[in-house]
C-alpha cells in the first residue's frame, strides 16, 4: 500500500500547479494587450506580464528554498480561464466593450491567482517556511495590485464608455411609448380572470 502524502506534498502540488499557472499567463497577457484598444488596459496587461516573469523567477526561489526541483503540473483552472477570455476575443464587439470584458477576463485569472497564493502563505507559514512565506506573499500583493489596477480601469470610464455606446441618449423610447405599452399590459392582466361560462350553473 502506497504511504499517504503530507501536508508538505500537497504545499508542494500546489506550488507546481501555481508555477504552470503563471507560465501560461505569459502566452495569454500578450494576446489580451493586443486586443485592448485603451491605451492604459494595453499598458497594465504589459506591465503585469513583467511583473508575471518575476514572479515565475520568485517562484523558482521558493523551490529552492525547500530544496525541491523546480517543475511544474499542468493547472486546468487557469487554462479554463484563459480559454474563456480567448473565446471572448473572437466576439465581434465593439473597442469598449471588447476592454470590459478584458477586464473582466483579466480579473478571473488575478482572483484565481489570489485565491492559490493566498492558500501557499498560509501553507508555509504554517509549516514554517519563513523564506518561502516572505516570497510568496510579495507576489500575493502584486497580484491584488494588478487586481485593484483593472478595477480602477474599469471604474475609470471604460465601463461608462461601454456602457453609453450599448444605451446612447438618443435612442431613449419614445415618451409614452413605455408607458402605453405599460397601461395595454396592466388592462390585459385586469382581463386575464374572464367569465368563465357556466360557472354559475
Amino acid at each position: 500500500m502506497a504511504e499517504a502524502g503530507t501536508f508538505h506534498d500537497a504545499f508542494i502540488d500546489e506550488l507546481r500547479d501555481t508555477y504552470d499557472a503563471e507560465k501560461q499567463l505569459t502566452k495569454a497577457l500578450p494576446k489580451m494587450a493586443k486586443a485592448a484598444s485603451n491605451a492604459k488596459l494595453r499598458a497594465a496587461f504589459e506591465t503585469h506580464l513583467q511583473e508575471t516573469q518575476g514572479q515565475i523567477a520568485r517562484l523558482e526561489q521558493v523551490f529552492e528554498s525547500l530544496d525541491e526541483k523546480v517543475r511544474g503540473k499542468h493547472c486546468d483552472g487557469i487554462a479554463g480561464i484563459i480559454e474563456e477570455g480567448k473565446s471572448v476575443m473572437e466576439e465581434d464587439f465593439d473597442e469598449t466593450t471588447m476592454d470590459a470584458c478584458l477586464i473582466a477576463a483579466g480579473q478571473r485569472a488575478e482572483h484565481y491567482e489570489m485565491a492559490a497564493y493566498g492558500t501557499l502563505v498560509a501553507w508555509a507559514k504554517a509549516m514554517g517556511h519563513d523564506e518561502a512565506a516572505g516570497l510568496l506573499e510579495e507576489i500575493l500583493e502584486e497580484e491584488k495590485a494588478a487586481d485593484e489596477k483593472l478595477t480602477d480601469l474599469a471604474e475609470g470610464g471604460i465601463n461608462e464608455s461601454a456602457a453609453s455606446a450599448a444605451h446612447p441618449e438618443g435612442e431613449d423610447v419614445e415618451e409614452g411609448d413605455d408607458d402605453d405599452k405599460t397601461k395595454k399590459a396592466a388592462k390585459g392582466v385586469k382581463r386575464a380572470p374572464a367569465k368563465t361560462k357556466g360557472a354559475r350553473r
